[in-house]
């Protein structure tokens, strides 16, 4: 009776593990295939929008920018300059006084000649669902190129799309980054499925900030 009772717990617990393992390889699949036709490699490919919209990533100590966020931020300035867009968005996690991804970005903006007006800042995108949720219903964006590396666009564009804004993507970086990037990102996707399928809403969402007003009205 014991051996029957075991036999059967393994059976079930093998089924569900192979289960568990196919809704994440699928889910993985549709991000995927659902993003790939929006991503570009070259800016004069990228159609234009609204806004680039610059996930955060990190900050050091000093203020300088992590070469993963410098990255974005460079290609970001790139469409600017190239007429795609005509407002910059940068999302990242200012959740204390004493750690703020955002304000060194304006600041290395406005050292590159990006002009004050055009640069909006989200001091409360503390993850890539909370950035796209915010683009949409607190600065209203309706089209964005997100600019961030390859393992992470896919489903930074799913979940903009999937929450109604018309996104495109673009690769930041010269492309090598660490197998673990990509590793993460598998786990990633089930959270922002998740995500969605909850309708979560993030921590903060505020006063609206539209995109097409003036960056210098909102520090």
């Amino acid at each position: 009776m014991r051996l029957r009772k075991l036999k059967r717990f393994s059976i079930f617990f093998i089924r569900g593990v192979l289960a568990l393992v196919a809704l994440i390889v699928l889910t993985n699949l549709v991000i995927f295939f659902e993003a790939r036709p929006y991503i570009y490699k070259n800016v004069k490919d990228v159609p234009e929008t609204q806004t680039v919209l610059i996930p955060g990533a990190a900050v050091f100590e000093s203020g300088a920018l992590s070469d993963v966020f410098e990255n974005r931020v460079d290609k970001a300035i790139e469409l600017y300059r190239a007429e795609k867009v005509s407002k910059i968005l940068v999302s990242g996690d200012n959740s204390t006084v004493s750690h703020n991804e955002v304000k060194p970005v304006r600041h290395y903006l406005l050292e590159k000649g990006i002009p004050d007006e055009d640069i909006f800042l989200d001091h409360a995108g503390f993850d890539t669902y909370s950035t796209m949720y915010r683009a949409r219903d607190v600065f209203q964006v309706g089209s964005a190129i997100i600019s961030t590396q390859s393992f992470h666009l896919p489903r930074a564009i799913f979940l903009a799309r999937r929450l109604g804004i018309d996104a495109h993507g673009i690769e930041a970086g010269d492309g090598n980054h660490l197998f673990g990037s990509y590793v993460r990102e598998i786990f990633a996707n089930e959270k922002a499925v998740f995500n969605l399928f909850l309708n979560r809403q993030p921590k903060f969402l505020g006063d609206v900030i539209p995109i097409t007003g003036d960056g210098r009205n909102y520090p």
